[in-house]
């Protein structure tokens, strides 16, 4: 059934449209009024793409997607609840704004873009909103309230499935090459979509319960880096066993204290790692063959400083050839060849292609889609589908994503992640 945005719809998306977002650091990832104005935005974004985008059959079924979205979140009836309840919650909303919250340390990538003020075509952004709090007090909520938190849970949950699709559905394309206004467009969308996934999976994790030790919701404060690199480097090494036949993917060598923890999103930290793996494993298979003895080992070190936690990932699997270092940070490039999927497709187990969509670094260094796609080596097909979505997560928690590559030896990668988890949340 093709979902229909109607006039009505429309200036009801424009409305919250104009709201400013709110932006959180890691700390402050409670906020549960935020989704209908991020999601208003990406629809009145997509609706306003140059270069006639917002006609292609994808972009149009993805608004329609965020439409859905909105609509049902802003139709949901209410609880009903007593007048008192209504007092006890704004008395406790007061009560937070007289607190004195320690002030989040501004993120770089947002300052290094000047993201806050970037017009989209033409017109200006609205300005970002001041981050906020509602500090209640646990007490017995009435059924009500109860049931509405129930449906409001299980409709965000359906969101979630219904855009799990959007990264591939958005990277269909047939065009090779894309101008600084696209680029731009889709570090924002991407950007965007991270932070709602986020909010969506935080608000259901604390739902569920009960709380994991050391967890609230999906972070964790004290994420040891040890573990998750381990994880990563077996699944990532299994991976590349099975893609390429190998009896033993090369040997990951790992550096890193087994204490060293901070607050982070364990499933975010090791989706990055695995992806990254994953390039340095194909770079290196792909440059030695497959039927080679010994492979030189990938080096994975991991260290602590009083600012950043910074993982370098170093390979001896080619590296990639100047000219070419720009193009890896950019969407749509691939020297793959063109993937192709059922126009109607909308399953959100659906699973991409190896390569082909081109959409690897520049989302990774911003920070979820299923790519499996190894990296990119010369003289192999261009992928960069995994490392592009490493490039946004860590940029998301003020984090970046840096990429040095010698040609005819091997590639490093350095990845800094902000130990603090207090900068602000890049709204674009």
């Amino acid at each position: 059934m093709i979902y229909k945005i109607t006039p009505q719809l429309y200036e009801k998306i424009k409305h919250f449209a104009k709201f400013p977002q709110t932006g959180v650091s890691l700390r402050q990832m409670v906020m549960f009024e935020e989704l209908p104005i991020r999601l208003a935005h990406r629809v009145k974004e997509l609706d306003e793409l140059p270069h006639n985008l917002s006609e292609m059959q994808s972009i149009t079924k993805v608004k329609q997607w965020y439409a859905q979205s909105f609509q049902e979140l802003v139709d949901l009836p209410p609880p009903e609840v007593s007048e008192a309840v209504r007092q006890n919650l704004k008395a406790k909303a007061i009560t937070s704004e007289t607190l004195h919250l320690p002030h989040n340390t501004p993120n770089l990538y947002m300052r290094n873009m000047g993201a806050a003020s970037v017009p989209v075509n033409g017109v200006a952004s609205v300005p970002l909103g001041h981050r906020y709090y509602t500090n209640v007090d646990d007490f017995d909520y009435p059924p009500e309230v109860i049931k509405y938190n129930e449906q409001f849970v299980k409709t965000i949950e359906n969101i979630k499935r219904r855009h799990d699709p959007v990264v591939t559905t958005v990277a269909y394309r047939k065009s090779h090459h894309i101008d600084t206004d696209v680029q731009a467009f889709l570090d924002r969308f991407y950007m965007s979509r991270i932070g709602i996934r986020m909010l969506i999976g935080q608000h259901v994790a604390l739902h569920y319960g009960p709380p994991r030790p050391d967890y609230c919701g999906v972070i964790c404060i004290k994420t040891n880096l040890s573990e998750i690199a381990r994880e990563a480097v077996d699944n990532a090494r299994f991976i590349c066993e099975d893609y390429y036949g190998l009896f033993k993917a090369p040997e990951v060598q790992l550096h890193c204290r087994p204490d060293i923890e901070f607050m982070y999103v364990p499933s975010h930290l090791s989706h990055m790692m695995f992806e990254l793996l994953k390039n340095s494993l194909r770079a290196v298979v792909e440059t030695f063959g497959t039927d080679a003895d010994n492979y030189p080992p990938i080096k994975l070190i991991v260290t602590e400083g009083k600012e950043d936690i910074t993982i370098k990932i170093s390979d001896e699997g080619g590296g990639i050839p100047r000219s070419g270092i720009p193009l890896v940070w950019t969407y749509m490039y691939t020297t793959a060849e063109a993937q192709v999927l059922d126009p109607d497709f909308n399953k959100s187990d659906f699973k991409a292609p190896m390569a082909g969509f081109g959409y690897g670094l520049p989302i990774s260094r911003l920070v979820c889609g299923q790519e499996t796609a190894f990296g990119w080596r010369r003289g192999t097909t261009v992928t960069q589908d995994g490392i592009c979505r490493c490039f946004q997560y860590a940029r998301y928690f003020g984090g970046d994503l840096k990429l040095i590559s010698m040609e005819g030896y091997g590639t490093d990668v350095y990845m800094h992640l902000n130990r603090l988890s207090n900068s602000d949340e890049p709204l674009m």
